[in-house]
């Protein structure tokens, strides 16, 4: 009797060997189930046993931005541009920002929080990192919420100030979003691939964020810290970041300039961080149960 198995019979091969950058969408797509259990598990468990609950989505931007317009515009008296109050400023740079960090901090651990899983059992491990950015983006929706229906309360319910239209350029922010995900991802696949084998990486993310946000202009406009601290601004200006923070103010609020050298550089520079944490991701997977 022949018992010989027929290759072309058999579902998918797993093999050592593989495409510098492999990124299976076929695959993927077969384990969607497996990634929708995924992201309900990072959205429920994270606040299942919290008294608030999904208050958190709102609670952490509102009173970061409250704490940011008395630091930085009362105190410090920066100024926003055009008009726009300042708590709706910091409100749209926490909202802009919260989503490219929330996915980098999220995925800076895949391989020590799910080493046991991926010890037992195959599964397309960028599932992991994937299922981190779309949990968080249901947080940006939220979030993003309450920015607009704050800006209606300022437009129709206070004549404090004459605020700036969104632009038409706004068309483009699912793009914009697409960019936050992608460098927040890529980034996050890297330094959890580092992690692996350079324990200390781990203590440095939470912190290296935080300073990373200050020099992302969350907190002032770009044009006002050029002004100011000229010989230093190519830091800031040249930060992705930076760049898509400013354009996502312009397309809500209508601060600032739109450009299009600045749209192309956010994403090529997303989609190429992207593409490194994928490469370094796919290296590591190989022989990381035996360094984690």
């Amino acid at each position: 009797m022949d018992t010989k198995v027929d290759p072309q019979d058999w579902l998918y091969t797993i093999s050592p060997k593989r495409k510098l950058i492999d990124l299976n969408f076929k695959e993927i797509w077969r384990y969607r189930d497996l990634l929708f259990l995924f992201v309900k598990r990072d959205i429920i468990t994270v606040y299942k046993q919290t008294i608030l609950g999904p208050l958190w989505f709102f609670i952490q931007p509102l009173f970061t931005s409250v704490i940011f317009t008395l630091i930085f515009n009362n105190l410090a008296a920066i100024p926003t541009g055009n008009g726009v109050p300042p708590f709706l400023f910091n409100l749209a740079g926490i909202t802009s920002w919260n989503y490219f960090s929330t996915c980098l901090t999220g995925t800076s651990n895949t391989f020590k929080a799910n080493q046991g899983i991926f010890g037992k059992v195959y599964f397309p491990r960028v599932i992991t990192p994937l299922s981190v950015v779309f949990s968080n983006l249901l947080k940006f929706g939220i979030q993003l919420l309450v920015f607009v229906l704050f800006y209606i309360y300022y437009v129709f319910f206070t004549d404090q100030v004459v605020l700036a239209r969104p632009q038409l350029a706004m068309v483009l922010l699912p793009c914009l979003v697409l960019f936050m995900g992608l460098f927040g991802l890529g980034f996050g696949m890297l330094l959890s691939s580092l992690t692996t084998k350079y324990r200390d990486l781990t203590f440095l993310v939470s912190f290296g964020v935080q300073l990373l946000m200050y020099g992302s202009a969350v907190m002032y406009p770009l044009s006002y810290f050029k002004a100011r601290v000229p010989e230093y601004a190519w830091l800031v200006e040249y930060n992705p970041m930076t760049t898509i923070i400013e354009l996502f103010r312009y397309m809500t609020l209508g601060i600032g300039q739109f450009s299009w050298a600045n749209f192309i550089y956010a994403g090529v520079i997303s989609v190429v961080i992207f593409l490194i944490g994928l490469i370094i991701f796919n290296k590591t997977e190989k022989t990381f149960i035996d360094t984690v």
